[in-house]
């Protein structure tokens, strides 16, 4: 439903001079009855109904009541109103953290799972919004950026495109560490990664749980997708000949997400893992902020000022 729609003040003291009101109608009525003795004393009767016929009561005060106005609108400008408006000047900023440790070369994702992974972080990217910076992160036995953040999408495709095949283990915490941090480069943005894995955390010097407290601190949302098959894939053999297959650590990708105000998903092909990445673009929620309107006050005022000349100076004028 979005957020209610409530009008505030950034200088709600200005709004104290609106009591000028006050004496200025106090005269204003002191000034007309004055008047209106006047026209008594030096008009005749006929004359006096033949001005009211003329002029009626509302047009005679028509440009006071529009000078108040004015009054009023200025004033409130001056007050500065603000009301939450939808963040799309700032943006967001996005950093994907890709798992490019050695399982990520498992060819159930065609042509591989990295392969896979790149063509739906290229579908994401394209999805975000013009004003949004993206960032690319890759970690295996340790994290490096393959992309700062920046608005050019093309850019971050580019080097998306470019990200090479490695054969580390899996440092989860040190990839996403890294990504929050890049995430928080930027400030006053709302500040999201997008994490994708399909091992355990066994490599790297920062743990999961510590790059969670990290992610708290700096209000960093945390989605993870986790990437596996329903059956066991073999990623390699040891050096006895057996069979090494690749493990998932859903619950470490469910605790991240859980802990940071994010989601997890979970991809069993590349076609999950495209609907996945084009989900998260389109719910990236966008933060409310208070915008000023006051500009919409002045406007007022001015359309008032100009009417009011106009009606006492125009064809229609009313003689005061």
């Amino acid at each position: 439903m979005g957020e209610m729609m409530v009008l505030s003040f950034e200088q709600p003291l200005a709004l104290f001079a609106l009591l000028i009101i006050v004496p200025i109608c106090y005269f204003y009525r002191l000034y007309w009855q004055k008047r209106k003795a006047a026209a008594l004393k030096f008009s005749t009767l006929s004359v006096i109904k033949a001005a009211k016929a003329k002029n009626s009561m509302l047009r005679a005060h028509l440009p006071f009541i529009i000078l108040l106005l004015t009054l009023v609108s200025l004033i409130i400008a001056i007050a500065n109103p603000m009301i939450p408006m939808k963040r799309a000047k700032e943006g967001v900023n996005v950093v994907i953290a890709i798992d490019d440790s050695g399982s990520m070369q498992a060819t159930d994702y065609k042509p591989t799972r990295l392969d896979a992974a790149k063509r739906a972080a290229e579908t994401l990217i394209r999805s975000l919004k013009p004003k949004d910076n993206v960032g690319i992160v890759v970690f295996e036995t340790g994290a490096t950026t393959a992309c700062y953040l920046t608005p050019f999408k093309d850019k971050a495709i580019e080097k998306l495109r470019a990200i090479e095949p490695r054969t580390g283990r899996t440092a989860i915490g040190d990839g996403l560490a890294l990504a929050i941090d890049m995430a928080s480069s930027i400030p006053n943005r709302r500040k999201v990664v997008i994490l994708l894995s399909d091992g355990v955390n066994n490599a790297g010097v920062v743990t999961p749980e510590e790059a969670v407290k990290f992610a708290r601190a700096e209000s960093v949302q945390v989605y993870t997708v986790g990437l596996g098959s329903e059956k066991p894939v073999v990623i390699g053999y040891d050096w006895l000949g057996n069979p090494e297959y690749a493990k998932l650590d859903e619950d470490t990708l469910k605790m991240i997400a859980a802990e940071t105000g994010g989601s997890y998903f979970k991809s069993v092909n590349e076609r999950t893992l495209d609907d996945i990445y084009a989900r998260i673009g389109k719910n990236i929620k966008r933060e409310w902020e208070n915008t000023s309107i006051k500009d919409w006050f002045i406007a007022a005022g001015l359309i008032l000022i100009i009417t009011n000349l106009y009606i006492i100076y125009g064809k229609y004028r009313v003689v005061v």
